[in-house]
């Protein structure tokens, strides 16, 4: 009997030390969400303690918490509580986190939480915000991709602007790109708005602000449809919330939103193969083909250049122009190819050219043959064929050649004609001579042998130091070098001086060339307080950033007014001083 009481207390005791053990628990609203929604955190305890510490939150942005809620109750005589710390969080990438450890004390004794990794993916469609009303924002906030056209050519170009739209309720504070989209399947070129201009227009029929973030120009490279993934921002704004004060106004509050465009789909089609020309290499836009030679008469071994030219609006990057075939007697250099494209929100314009150098061997007259080159027109749907007049040239003087067509571009020998001198040089019977070798030895040319090494020596060392003097002087080097360089790049505009029109805008070509040479930028889509802002960046000295611009400035305002020879020597001066400075001074 007593044994029975015994394990009654027992139990009672057991069950009240189980009842009293201390849980501290985290919990999340979901292990896996999208980039632009909200995470709700929870850290829960069943008894009251001290000193708590919340977890970095590495990867997330507290956008509201900690919220405090305390829970006590007694039903049928037990007693039942809990204090619950809760968080919303923005994830600020995409990837795996870990909501770490949180701490609190508890009669002495601490305790912590179990982490809690949570994945975070691309934007969704339809977010959710964790369940926290006490940030929902009333007003309302878009970011919407447009886009030109969604059923193109392949290499047509299509054009996808993105648009943020904010409710008249809302303002914007800021915004910075989370999530940018990398268009794998495209050519892609960015045109960021340098000025961002607010204005009027609808959203789902309701009247909004907008403002157009950037514009992307696209040239897919695949057929079928493809994917064009969304643009994710930051965006801080200002806006009512759900909670009233005293007067029944609405409380503003500043909150950070994670917005997406939302991927979008497009179908791209392939180019027809029905009256594909055999000429055709992908280019597709509207084009025109030049052939142009900078001389129709000159001797044999004199160099004349033939550039092949192809201007319009289309995929320009995308294609090289079509090879030239010389006649055989022609020697033939390497072309020069020079881009001069630019990128707008309608897409590639501009032209690419090759230039190429040839030197004929003989006199007599010669003709390169007619150029074709065709393209795809999306406007029309068809195959344009461009073909180009040939090209007369008459060598004057020089080596006739004997025999075989001189006008075609076909192979052809030329018979050896042989001569009763033709090997004369080579000697038959040889004249030697016995040599004594007691002529030799302690004679002049014996003793200017043996001494010779012995004094080059000295001279060795004096220019093994010269050179070694010249190496260790960076700045010198560096100054000769620009110097060459400043040569490379005005020698047009030097040829040109007698010319004011010519001269300055070969000055002005030949500054966009060598900030296009060493930057790597196409400087002739900049203003020119971008560029100056460019050199600078670049650690350029802000007085030689302002006498480049200066230099541009004059050139253009040479367009309109004429002017002196004083002048143009003093701004070709001017010009080779500002390229070495920058040369020396960039990084």
């Amino acid at each position: 009997m007593h044994t029975k009481w015994i394990l009654i207390a027992f139990l009672i005791l057991f069950a009240g030390s189980a009842y009293s053990q201390v849980k501290f628990e985290a919990r999340v609203s979901k292990n896996k969400l999208g980039v632009n929604e909200r995470l709700r955190v929870d850290f829960e305890m069943n008894q009251d303690g001290d000193n708590f510490q919340p977890p970095s939150f590495q990867g997330f942005r507290i956008v509201a918490g900690p919220n405090q809620s305390i829970s006590n109750s007694w039903i049928n005589g037990k007693r039942s509580y809990s204090k619950t710390f809760t968080y919303f969080l923005s994830p600020t990438a995409t990837g795996k986190f870990t909501i770490g450890q949180a701490s609190i004390s508890i009669d002495g004794d601490t305790y912590k939480t179990i982490p809690i990794e949570v994945e975070v993916t691309a934007a969704v469609d339809r977010p959710t915000d964790g369940d926290n009303n006490e940030i929902a924002v009333s007003g309302e906030i878009h970011l919407v991709a447009e886009i030109s056209q969604n059923n193109p050519y392949l290499n047509e170009a299509i054009t996808v602007v993105y648009k943020l739209y904010v409710s008249p309720e809302t303002s914007v504070g800021g915004w910075r790109i989370i999530d940018n989209p990398t268009f794998s399947d495209f050519w892609s070129q960015s045109v960021d708005n340098q000025q961002l201009q607010v204005k009027e227009g609808t959203y789902n029929g309701k009247p909004y602000r907008y403002a157009v973030l950037r514009s992307t120009v696209l040239y897919p490279q695949k057929t079928g449809e493809l994917t064009i993934e969304p643009l994710t921002l930051d965006v801080q704004i200002e806006a009512r919330t759900n909670r009233r004060d005293f007067w029944g106004r609405p409380i503003m509050t500043r909150v950070n939103q994670t917005i997406t465009s939302g991927s979008r789909k497009i179908n791209v089609k392939n180019l027809p193969e029905n009256g594909k020309p055999a000429s055709f290499t992908g280019a597709v836009g509207t084009f025109n083909l030049k052939v142009t030679n900078n001389k129709d008469k000159l001797d044999a071994r004199e160099s004349l250049e033939v550039t092949v030219a192809i201007n319009g609006n289309g995929n320009l990057k995308l294609f090289r122009p079509p090879k030239l075939t010389f006649p055989n007697s022609f020697e033939v250099y390497d072309p020069e190819f020079k881009d001069m494209t630019s990128t707008t929100e309608n897409g590639m314009r501009g032209s690419i050219s090759e230039s190429y150098t040839v030197i004929p061997q003989f006199q007599g007259m010669y003709t390169i043959e007619p150029l074709e080159f065709s393209y795809f027109d999306p406007k029309t749907e068809s195959y344009v064929v461009l073909t180009s007049q040939p090209i007369s040239i008459e060598v004057e003087r020089g080596p006739i050649a004997t025999t075989g067509n001189q006008g075609t571009s076909g192979t052809y020998k030329q018979p050896v004609e042989l001569t009763q001198d033709q090997f004369k040089y080579i000697q038959l019977k040889p004249r030697l001579k016995k040599m004594d070798g007691g002529q030799f030895f302690m004679s002049p040319l014996f003793w200017t042998l043996l001494v010779s090494p012995l004094l080059a020596i000295p001279l060795f060392v004096l220019v093994t130091k010269k050179r070694r003097r010249s190496a260790a002087d960076v700045e010198g080097q560096r100054l000769k070098a620009a110097g060459k360089l400043a040569k490379k790049y005005l020698s047009e505009a030097k040829k040109n001086i007698g010319s004011d029109k010519l001269f300055y805008e070969s000055l002005e070509r030949a500054f966009h060339n060598y900030l296009k040479s060493k930057l790597s930028l196409e400087t002739t889509d900049f203003s020119k307080d971008r560029i100056r802002q460019i050199l600078l960046d670049k650690k350029v000295e802000e007085t030689t950033a302002n006498d480049f611009i200066g230099i541009l400035q004059n050139c253009e305002l040479a367009r309109y007014t004429p002017s002196s020879r004083g002048t143009i020597q003093t701004d070709y001066q001017k010009a080779a001083q500002i390229i070495s400075e920058i040369d020396k001074q960039i990084s």
